[in-house]
């Protein structure tokens, strides 16, 4: 495999209603490469219902020194607090 392979992220789903994990990353000359690539190397025994691969490139990711940034705005919202609001008969929680 050539070192200008653009490198794909691979997540695998392994059932239906699951969310898509991230189970790692592979070298390949284009998305249908990738998609065989990661049938071969992570789910060889039938583990997943699906997969997505996706040029590293392509994904951008907050820092975790941002993660501050995320939260900052909700202090001053407390009706976005489900503390304040009271849970109907029948229902123990949420």
């Amino acid at each position: 495999m050539s070192e200008l392979s653009p490198l794909f992220e691979v997540f695998v789903r392994g059932r239906r209603g699951l969310d898509h994990i991230h189970v790692g990353s592979l070298h390949a000359h284009d998305a249908e490469q990738a998609l065989e690539y990661a049938r071969e190397t992570y789910i060889r025994r039938s583990e997943g219902a699906s997969i997505w691969v996706v040029e590293s490139r392509h994904i951008h990711a907050s820092q975790e020194s941002d993660v501050a940034s995320f939260y900052d705005p909700m202090d001053d919202k407390p009706y976005r607090h489900a503390t304040h609001y009271k849970l109907p008969d029948g229902v123990d929680n949420m």
